[in-house]
């Protein structure tokens, strides 16, 4: 039942942060449901894989290279998903920052943590 607690919480976010960005668009919330599925199983199994490849980098950079991971996380879900539209890698940095902030501000309110 969590899974899908936090399932919807992201797709609230990616919504939300959709709908207050000009760079990033959805067209349904369909495709935000899907997106949220490919964001999700794209975080579980290739995003551990790209860190760690990417390790020096995000050592010196002190972390902030991981913000660009989740950029182009999100960018490739938007080659994926027909509805999810993101311009550039700018709006796919910063709307992925917002995302973030969104899904931790929803899943505290809402009481879903991660175990």
């Amino acid at each position: 039942m969590k899974f899908i607690i936090r399932w919807f919480v992201s797709a609230v976010s990616i919504y939300s942060i959709a709908y207050l960005m000009e760079g990033i668009s959805v067209s349904s919330f369909e495709a935000t449901l899907i997106a949220a599925v490919i964001i999700g199983l794209v975080n579980t199994f290739v995003r551990p894989i790209i860190v760690f490849f990417t390790l020096p980098i995000t050592i010196m950079t002190l972390g902030l290279f991981t913000f660009v991971i989740n950029a182009v996380v999100l960018m490739a879900t938007a080659h994926v998903v027909d509805g999810l539209v993101v311009r550039g890698f700018i709006d796919a940095l910063i709307g992925s920052i917002l995302i973030s902030i969104a899904n931790v501000i929803l899943s505290s309110i809402l009481g879903v943590k991660k175990k």
